[in-house]
């Protein structure tokens, strides 16, 4: 298996991952321009996708689903509940957009729910539930040929469940979304957003990342890909130091050899294999 994130931040988030002949796209939300140029770039073509994952509804997951349905045949893999979210909950006159993404969903949508697992192509997925303020928002752990992967997408603490389904991975990609200095300094967010941010139900700083792989990660991954970075609440360098630190001190029983990789609003990662 491999991926790349094709692009990750408050502007828009998509990961692509491959095993064999099988490409399946998590989240489509940059604009469906900026998706195809960034599969070309890492050498991939958007008409051959086998299916786009959503993990939720809001914009910087979805916000380019609707045109690039437009361009691609493969179905959308979504939970009930994010769907009607990302319709909207009654169409509207004086906006269009709530009709046209029901036409482009329109018998495009295979429905997906957490703890049930579903397969596009050669790739095996397993959906999980994951702490947002999202109505239904998942993670999910990618498996073929034996091997396994994982991408979580904005939440706000890891849970018991966060650390059951990650061990055994060889890959993950997870938030590490602020410095929580950073953030409690930061002149340009309203405390309103801030709280909302440092909540349970927010997204994940770097102490909490930290402390996680210090304690309760497994160690079996060889990557970890940093996700969803803010551009003025964090510094992808500080993120990376605190992470490959927190490896670092793991007790000598329990070493971890992961390598830690940044991702970023602009461009797409190196491709990761495993």
């Amino acid at each position: 298996m491999k991926l790349t994130v094709l692009g990750s931040g408050s502007t828009g988030n998509a990961v692509l991952s491959v095993a064999g002949e099988t490409r399946v796209l998590i989240d489509a939300g940059l604009s469906a321009r900026e998706l195809v140029k960034r599969l070309t770039q890492v050498g991939e073509d958007a008409s051959k996708l086998d299916g786009i994952v959503v993990t939720h509804e809001h914009s910087d997951h979805s916000g380019g689903l609707r045109v690039l349905l437009k361009m691609v045949e493969c179905p959308v893999f979504v939970s009930g509940k994010t769907r009607e979210a990302y319709l909207g909950e009654r169409f509207n006159v004086s906006n269009e957009e709530p009709r046209r993404r029901h036409d482009a969903l329109k018998d495009r949508v295979e429905e997906i729910e957490s703890c049930r697992d579903f397969r596009v192509g050669e790739i095996d997925f397993h959906p999980f539930t994951i702490p947002h303020d999202a109505v239904d928002n998942f993670g999910f752990t990618a498996t073929h040929a034996g091997v396994k992967i994982a991408t979580l997408m904005d939440f706000g603490h890891i849970t018991t469940l966060i650390t059951e389904r990650l061990r055994g991975c060889a890959a993950i990609v997870m938030d590490s979304n602020h410095s929580r200095d950073m953030l409690k300094a930061c002149d340009v967010y309203p405390w309103e957003l801030k709280q909302r941010i440092l909540s349970r139900l927010g997204h994940i700083s770097n102490e909490d990342v930290a402390e996680w792989l210090q304690y309760g990660f497994d160690g079996a991954a060889d990557h970890l890909v940093l996700a969803h970075l803010s551009q003025r609440a964090n510094n992808p360098h500080l993120a990376k130091i605190n992470a490959e630190v927190a490896l670092q001190q793991r007790a000598p029983l329990f070493p971890a050899a992961t390598k830690v990789t940044l991702s970023f609003p602009r461009e797409p990662t190196p491709w990761i294999e495993v």
